[in-house]
């Protein structure tokens, strides 16, 4: 198996297990009955009637105001042509396009040099790629835009090949990934990441932090720090890739620690209103592999409590009660990349807005295919198809040239 960057082809969701009740509150909590001492705060339970909540309506992201509740999720398009793996003009164009979008999340931008685990991906711990990327924040903000970076290191994701001489993957444990990944030489196969000592997971805490200070200084809004879909982060919070026994691991709140513990370090750095997390419970990318997520999950949502991070970010899984019950106990604002049983999701998914399963929504490649995704989901569509073969690396095919409605469409 060729494990390639994952774009995320889900925009919508299905009902089902636990369910928003009336007005978007919450029924009584299904999961955690029986994790002792289990006290998250999350969010009140208010039975008020009170108008209904678009997509559509704006919303306030820790002191930011997002024209609609509609975001474009973190793709990567290994497209960092520019010297230092930085991204170029075309990149400016391509996040521009898509300034309609409530909030724009970046393509996962590694935090150091140990942290690419693919071809042609941007980082932001050089001065020249801070550069690079405030010209793309600046045509972001000046199309009227919000765009938070994505910071993702891939730990035992990657190959030596694609890093600098000397480096080497590294994980929490010892323990290769199964499969292998695209490099400039063909596919490979994973190698046994080096496992990072303590001293080791505090400079990779801080390499975090000080790529959250690189971002603020290119001009985004934020930071997501990405713990989902397998990378470094997500290798902490699973059992089948963190088999430690001290502090970092051998239990579901040790576990949770390391994703906890970043969040801390980039909201001490940059603020916590300008920091936000993206989870993925139980999601087998990166050959992970979480039989039980939940406790792990209300852990760590427990351990950001008095963090306060502005959201989270949440790659649904097929457990409907999870999604609903994580929502509950998180206290700020809940985006969420709904699970879709087919194809690219569309105006009915956005119920899950109105019903309160959701603040915002997310959505992948149908926003890789569609600049103006906002307008055409307020119309239903016409939806242009994404182009598969051109989503890693290539010129601006499939990159800038997906064309938007005519001007003269209604709204």
């Amino acid at each position: 198996m060729v494990v390639a960057p994952q774009i995320d082809c889900r925009g919508g969701g299905r009902s089902g297990g636990l369910r928003a009740g009336p007005h978007g509150v919450h029924e009584v909590s299904i999961i955690g009955a029986g994790l002792a001492g289990y006290g998250g705060t999350g969010r009140a339970d208010e039975r008020l009637e009170a108008p209904v909540t678009t997509a559509f309506d704006p919303i306030d992201l820790g002191g930011i105001r997002l024209h609609n509740r509609i975001a474009m999720a973190p793709m990567t398009r290994s497209r960092a042509y520019a010297p230092g793996l930085a991204p170029t003009a075309s990149t400016a164009a391509y996040y521009a396009q898509r300034a309609s979008a409530g909030l724009i999340v970046t393509e996962g931008t590694q935090p150091s040099p140990v942290g690419q685990g693919y071809p042609d991906t941007p980082g932001l711990h050089s001065a020249e790629q801070v550069a690079a990327w405030r010209e793309v924040t600046a045509a972001v903000r000046t199309a009227g835009g919000r765009i938070f970076a994505q910071l993702m290191h891939t730990g035992r994701i990657g190959h030596p090949s694609l890093l600098p001489e000397g480096l080497h993957p590294v994980g929490p444990s010892a323990v290769a990934a199964k499969g292998s990944v695209y490099t400039a030489n063909g596919p490979k196969p994973f190698v046994v990441p080096r496992e990072l000592t303590e001293d080791g997971i505090w400079q990779t805490i801080e390499d975090h932090a000080a790529a959250a200070r690189n971002a603020m200084a290119a001009g985004f809004d934020g930071v997501e720090v990405h713990a989902a879909n397998g990378y470094l982060t997500h290798q902490f919070l699973a059992p089948n890739s963190n088999t430690r026994t001290d502090h970092w691991g051998g239990d579901d709140r040790r576990r949770a620690r390391f994703a906890a513990e970043l969040v801390r370090a980039v909201a001490s750095a940059i603020g916590p209103e300008r920091t936000g997390l993206r989870i993925s419970p139980g999601k087998p990318l990166g050959d992970i592999d979480e039989p039980e997520p939940d406790a792990t999950y209300l852990e760590l949502v427990r351990a950001l409590e008095p963090i306060g991070p502005a959201y989270l970010h949440l790659v649904e899984g097929r457990d409907r009660a999870l999604t609903l019950e994580l929502r509950k106990r998180f206290g700020g604002a809940f985006l969420l990349n709904a699970r879709a049983e087919q194809g690219h999701s569309g105006p009915e998914q956005l119920s899950l807005i109105e019903d309160g399963t959701a603040d915002m929504l997310s959505f992948g490649a149908l926003f890789l295919a569609n600049p103006d995704l906002p307008r055409r989901l307020r119309l239903g569509g016409p939806y242009n198809s994404p182009q598969r073969e051109t989503y890693y690396g290539g010129d601006d095919r499939g990159y800038t040239d997906y064309p938007a409605l005519p001007a003269t469409e209604e709204q």
